[in-house]
């Protein structure tokens, strides 16, 4: 099936001729069905925490803190902002004024980047934000999101912020907190938000009291996946030479696999908000870490009891994480669920609505997933897990494309908190809507909760 020439360029990517061969027969063969037993909810599988519950958690979190583990947040920020702008891109076509076209127009000044804008009106306004300042092909990360008395902040610095007040340790009493961040961008940003980073840096460490220590990945190319055509033939540009595409935010699992920490936090770049707001934000956090640190001792304490099953160590000995699920108010995306697995026991998984093949089964459910995740990576005798062998490599699903007007098959991995975390202990609890603030669409912007 390959040539020389394409077994050269494999090497080049990184991937084995066997791992390609195993693509391609994904997409002859498909993925088989989830045995999905019901979404998860307060009465089965998501854990509600109220009262002093609240403040046990809070105080355990801070009392870890104390004790100098090493804590990280991890956040993937690789996506350009351009969906951000569908709206405003059209307009520049057009020339229309929908109710969305007005409704950033009137709120220019309102954006954090409405100076910027000051004096130009119209579709000057539009193409001066999306080619003169490059909106519309920078990473969201780096743009102005909320205002502030001193000076803007963008996504990056916000999370920055985040870090430092729920997430920053010092190894020893008297010693300056450490907020550690490891960012996920694409290789083109790279000297983008290392430039940005510098920038503020300095600034951010005098306002928060802690030092910084924030590094950079990039998807790896090994990651990446063939793309087929209908038939689960190789799809071939036009000299000839194999098509590898992108495999999706699950590739992302090679990057925390790399992170030297305890304990991590993963959260979207995009759900934040200003200082004002963030009183929610930072004590659900402490809440999903205390949970996250009680179940993983009471795991090595089962671990070490002499009488424990073989079979029970096998499936206690693996990373954990709490999963923070909000009640679902129509937003799109997955949700937790109940799942049966081929070895008989029931797991509890973060699925995305293609995986879920009975629509039933999602008006049912009662929460989503917002991507606010807290995870444990080390065993009880401190050593790291090795993330890739915790993957279910058949939870990844089949989309179509388009290349140069033909189209192909392209297959994504199992997603990050999806699949890539299938064979993880998980826990789910509850946390407010007023912890979800993403910014989906510009005027996005324009809410409340970013103003």
């Amino acid at each position: 099936m390959f040539t020389q020439e394409d077994i050269q360029q494999l090497t080049r990517q990184g991937i084995s001729v066997e791992k390609a061969e195993e693509q391609l027969n994904c997409f002859r063969t498909g993925f088989p069905d989830l045995d999905i037993v019901a979404p998860a909810s307060p009465k089965k599988g998501i854990l509600v925490v109220r009262g002093q519950e609240v403040e046990r958690y809070i105080a355990l979190w801070e009392a870890y803190l104390k004790e100098g583990h090493e804590v990280e947040k991890f956040v993937p920020a690789s996506g350009a902002a351009s969906r951000m702008f569908k709206s405003l891109f059209q307009y520049l076509e057009d020339g229309i004024e929908t109710d969305e076209i007005r409704q950033f127009l009137d709120g220019i000044d309102r954006f954090a980047f409405g100076p910027q804008l000051a004096g130009k009106t119209g579709q000057e306004a539009v193409r001066y934000l999306l080619q003169d300042m490059n909106y519309g092909h920078l990473p969201k990360g780096l743009l102005l999101f909320h205002k502030y008395k001193d000076a803007p902040r963008t996504p990056v610095m916000e999370q920055m912020a985040e870090a430092a007040l729920y997430a920053s340790s010092a190894a020893n009493e008297g010693e300056t907190p450490v907020a550690k961040l490891h960012f996920t961008v694409s290789e083109e940003h790279l000297p983008l938000f290392r430039h940005h980073v510098g920038e503020v840096l300095p600034e951010m460490e005098k306002k928060y009291k802690v030092r910084y220590d924030i590094s950079f990945s990039v998807q790896k190319k090994s990651t990446d996946t063939i793309a087929a055509n209908a038939d689960g033939t190789p799809f071939r540009n036009p000299d000839g030479s194999l098509l590898f595409r992108p495999g999706g935010h699950g590739a992302l699992i090679e990057n925390l696999n790399e992170q030297q920490a305890d304990v991590v936090f993963i959260k979207n770049i995009d759900n934040v908000v200003p200082d004002r707001l963030k009183k929610d934000t930072i004590r659900w956090k402490k809440v999903l870490a205390g949970v996250l640190i009680e179940e993983q001792r009471r795991v090595f304490d089962r671990l070490n009891d002499p009488t424990i099953s073989n079979q029970e160590r096998e499936l206690l000995n693996r990373p954990i994480r709490v999963c923070g699920v909000v009640k679902n108010t129509g937003e799109p995306g997955g949700g937790p669920f109940l799942v049966r697995e081929p070895e008989g026991y029931v797991s509890k998984q973060i699925l995305e609505s293609s995986q879920i093949k009975d629509p039933e089964l999602m008006k049912k459910s009662t929460h989503f997933n917002p991507v606010d995740l807290v995870c444990a990576l080390r065993d009880k005798d401190g050593k790291p897990y090795n993330l890739p062998e915790y993957v279910d490599p058949q939870t990844g699903f089949i989309s179509h494309k388009s290349k140069d007007g033909r189209e192909l098959l392209a297959l994504e991995l199992p997603g990050l908190w999806n699949g890539a975390m299938a064979k993880w202990n998980t826990l789910f609890v509850e946390v407010p809507i007023a912890t979800f603030n993403p910014v989906k669409t510009v005027n996005d912007l324009l809410r409340n909760e970013h103003q």
